[in-house]
């Protein structure tokens, strides 16, 4: 069974910086993707940014490009979410997630790819 837990969600004013963090058990060294994803009520789950454990490599949504960066602490088996210039429409409650055993290459920002979730951290963004 995979453990997540996120934190550093908040209330922050437009333009301001958040940087969500997620521990992971150890059973996630078997998970070749962890990522965030986020949700507003009536909607669906989205993809934010998503990294590969094993080489790094990342996925961003267009919409946080050049905005949000994903990485990790692979020793303490974390990972981060950087959220710089916040718009409004950032507010979401946002998700840690991480892929099952299944070795996976790429990891699209697709919710069914993902087979753990945490329990979610609240970023609200006023204007």
């Amino acid at each position: 069974q995979v453990q997540l837990v996120e934190s550093g969600g908040g209330s922050v004013q437009a333009g301001g910086s958040l940087r969500l963090s997620c521990a992971a058990s150890s059973n996630t060294r078997s998970s070749d993707c962890l990522g965030w994803f986020r949700q507003v009520p009536g909607k669906e789950r989205e993809g934010v940014a998503t990294i590969h454990t094993r080489n790094g490599y990342t996925w961003t949504a267009d919409s946080v490009k050049g905005r949000f960066t994903i990485s990790q602490d692979n020793a303490n088996k974390t990972v981060f979410l950087q959220m710089n210039s916040l718009k409004p429409e950032d507010t979401a409650m946002y998700y840690c997630a991480a892929t099952g055993g299944q070795r996976t290459v790429l990891c699209l920002l697709s919710r069914a790819l993902y087979d753990y979730w945490g329990q979610g951290t609240q970023v609200t963004v006023s204007s």
